[in-house]
């Protein structure tokens, strides 16, 4: 039978992600991927699929990953996570809204845990907006716009190890699968 924890909320998790004491701060990855989404000739640069998403690499600073993503209308990402690497996102045309979990999740030792009923949190993310989270954030990320398609910029320190897919149930949340880097690359 699998692992079940209860996870309370945390008030400390709607607070600006935590620096690393070395090599690229959350701040950081935020600072280049507002950078990044203001600049037309990398947005435009993206090509557009009206059926699913696409995206492109790049070089982030300080030896980070950045990604160029576009969402057609009504696409997401599911409930996932970074697992230890740092991240930052901002959107450059359209609307991303943010689903995420005000609590700290253990990394490892589970396959499902039971939420507390105060730990959803949603933002709206408008052009030139962004966010920025620490390790082990849960989230899941949606263009719910019917008819505009998205773009966005994404940035994580140290470069993506994995991503941790969950499914969710009311207040369940469960492991479904890990993906590593050549899975997405």
């Amino acid at each position: 039978m699998p692992a079940s924890v209860h996870v309370p909320a945390q008030s400390s998790a709607d607070a600006p992600a935590p620096a690393r004491a070395a090599g690229v701060t959350a701040a950081e990855l935020l600072d280049f991927a507002l950078r990044t989404a203001a600049d037309p000739a990398v947005i435009d640069s993206l090509p557009l699929d009206p059926q699913g998403r696409t995206w492109i690499r790049l070089d982030g600073p300080g030896g980070s990953e950045a990604w160029v993503i576009g969402w057609p209308p009504g696409t997401g990402t599911g409930w996932h996570d970074h697992a230890e690497s740092l991240g930052a996102f901002a959107t450059a045309r359209g609307r991303l809204t943010e689903y995420s979990l005000a609590a700290r999740i253990p990394s490892e030792g589970w396959r499902s845990l039971e939420l507390a009923p105060d730990v959803d949190r949603t933002r709206s993310l408008g052009v030139g907006t962004g966010r920025a989270f620490g390790e082990h954030h849960v989230h899941e990320v949606l263009n719910a716009s019917p008819d505009e398609h998205a773009v966005s910029v994404h940035a994580y320190y140290p470069p993506l190890p994995l991503i941790r897919r969950y499914s969710r149930a009311g207040q369940v949340l469960t492991l479904e699968h890990v993906e590593r880097p050549e899975d997405w690359q």
